[in-house]
């Protein structure tokens, strides 16, 4: 159900709206809106409205159905059906760097909250520093395995996944990229390592996406990666069905890309994995390496630049299983754990 019609809702039907993950506390009503447009609108939907700010205020809010500067983050000040808000493993590792009038907004939702906790220490540092307290949880995908590990398994033995894991006998790497890696260096770069560690440990390489909205990841940037490489060394995957996506993580030798959550679910099935880092990547740490200094292995890398991918991998499939098994049953025990003092009545 969308949120705007929560809006309309009454106190007599209440409801408790639970935040769960992402990098919602810097995303912007812009940002959310063209998120929601079908791929093949979204660059002539951008292209018309970045100049027109008047008429794009007026489509956002008719998109969302709200005035909010920051529709992800919600209070009960604007919606009357709510009886508790919780926000749970949220993140915003970037909240210095935001217009101030959405910050300003973003806090004060935060401190109408009935409870408020944060999957790094990054965004907690700067939620204490403006006064709000939070506690600290890993983020909700680390439950993946425990909660869903049997489906997931069932759902490897079908479709795309059986069709990569025949391919590669001797295993793949699982690498993912967003779209803002797609110039033509970057790609180019991409390929040579990739072809680098697949000749090195024998394997191949499934090239995946782990979302498909705008400004997330391009299936025509992994295929010019894949022309680019030896043939028959990468596989391009298509499905971006959820339980795919986890599915293609849990069976890889190792996860390589940009985004968290893959890189969280690789840790929830205790396999090796390392991020890369845009090389117009800033000076702020992204979620990312918040997310790592935060609750993984010292001896793992967060991130990588494109001209250490394969050096990153190979670091990573040296990491001992049993350190890989450790962290992903910790962060699981840590996470129910934190949950249930969060959400009593809940579990």
């Amino acid at each position: 159900m969308a949120l705007s019609r929560l809006a309309m809702g009454s106190a007599d039907h209440p409801c408790i709206l639970i935040h769960v993950g992402g990098e919602i506390l810097t995303c912007d009503a812009w940002q959310a809106a063209v998120m929601l447009l079908p791929p093949e609108e979204a660059q002539q939907t951008i292209a018309h409205l970045e100049s027109r700010p008047r008429e794009r205020l007026d489509w956002v809010r008719s998109m969302l159905g709200t005035t909010a500067l920051a529709p992800y983050t919600v209070s009960r000040r604007t919606y009357p059906a709510m009886v508790r808000v919780i926000y749970n493993a949220v993140g915003g590792t970037g909240m210095c760097q935001v217009d101030p009038d959405l910050r300003v907004e973003v806090l004060a939702n935060l401190r109408a909250a009935d409870a408020v906790s944060v999957r790094d220490r990054q965004t907690l540092a700067q939620l204490v520093a403006a006064g709000i307290s939070a506690h600290l949880i890993p983020d909700p995908a680390v439950m993946v395995a425990e909660l869903f590990g049997e489906r997931i398994r069932v759902r490897a033995g079908g479709g795309e996944v059986a069709q990569a894991l025949r391919a590669f006998p001797r295993g793949y790497i699982a690498v993912q990229f967003s779209a803002d890696f797609g110039d033509d260096e970057s790609l180019a770069q991409i390929a040579t390592q990739l072809d680098q560690i697949a000749a090195l440990n024998g394997c191949g390489v499934v090239l995946f996406r782990a979302g498909a909205a705008p400004w997330h990841d391009d299936l025509a940037c992994l295929g010019r990666v894949a022309a680019l490489m030896r043939p028959g060394s990468a596989y391009l995957f298509k499905s971006i069905h959820l339980w795919d996506i986890c599915a293609l993580i849990a069976n890889s030798r190792a996860y390589c890309g940009s985004s968290l959550h893959g890189r969280v679910v690789a840790t929830a099935f205790a396999l090796p994995r390392v991020n890369v880092r845009h090389p117009a990547a800033t000076g702020h740490p992204s979620k990312q390496a918040a997310f790592v200094a935060t609750w993984d292995q010292d001896n793992l890398p967060a991130e990588v630049d494109l001209r250490d991918i394969a050096a990153g991998i190979d670091a990573v499939l040296a990491v001992e299983p049993a350190k890989l098994q450790h962290t992903a049953r910790r962060l699981a025990r840590l996470y129910r754990q934190a949950f249930s003092a969060l959400c009593p009545g809940l579990t």
